[in-house]
């Protein structure tokens, strides 16, 4: 059995001798190429000299501040409605501090000098008349009616266009 293996087993060992001198001739030519190779890199340049520049807006107007933007956002709305630039000049009205639906219409009288509506708003009475002023969204009262009181109001819009809206307050039945 050893012996049928023979052949194979020399033929192995005559391969692997014609390689090794293979091998040398590789590590030798190896050897050459790596002392012949002269890498070829650039130098570097000299790092810019640093210059510290005095920061000379500490006291200026900080540029994202909300005040800032408000301000402009108003100042751009006044100029393209007049209607909100003559509501902004105007004095404010003590109702005009209080968001429409925290108000309740609880009754109407008339006057000699026209109709007016009784408001209750946080527990205290209050009377308005047609041209008042109410609501946080420059509310005008336009008519005051037994049963409601009508009022304009100037919104802005998704594209920050302001425009009008008719609004009414209707009368609350009282609790029994």
């Amino acid at each position: 059995m050893m012996n049928r293996h023979l052949p194979a087993l020399a033929a192995a060992c005559l391969l692997l001798g014609a390689c090794s001198s293979n091998m040398e001739e590789l590590q030798q030519w190896t050897e050459a190429e790596r002392r012949n190779a002269k890498p070829s890199v650039k130098p570097l340049e000299a790092p810019k000299r640093f210059e510290p520049q005095a920061y000379e807006a500490l006291n200026g107007v900080e540029p994202f501040s909300t005040q800032k933007l408000s301000g402009a956002v108003k100042q751009e709305s006044v100029q393209t409605n007049p209607a909100l630039a003559a509501e902004l000049a105007r004095r404010r009205e003590p109702l005009e501090a209080f968001p429409l639906d925290s108000m309740a219409m609880v009754g109407s009288m008339s006057k000699q000098d026209g109709r007016y509506g009784i408001l209750k708003v946080e527990g205290l009475l209050y009377y308005v008349k047609r041209g008042d002023h109410m609501g946080q969204n420059f509310g005008r009262v336009l008519k005051v009616d037994e049963t409601e009181i009508t009022l304009r109001e100037l919104l802005q819009d998704a594209s920050g266009d302001m425009i009008e809206k008719i609004t009414t307050l209707q009368l609350q039945e009282a609790a029994r």
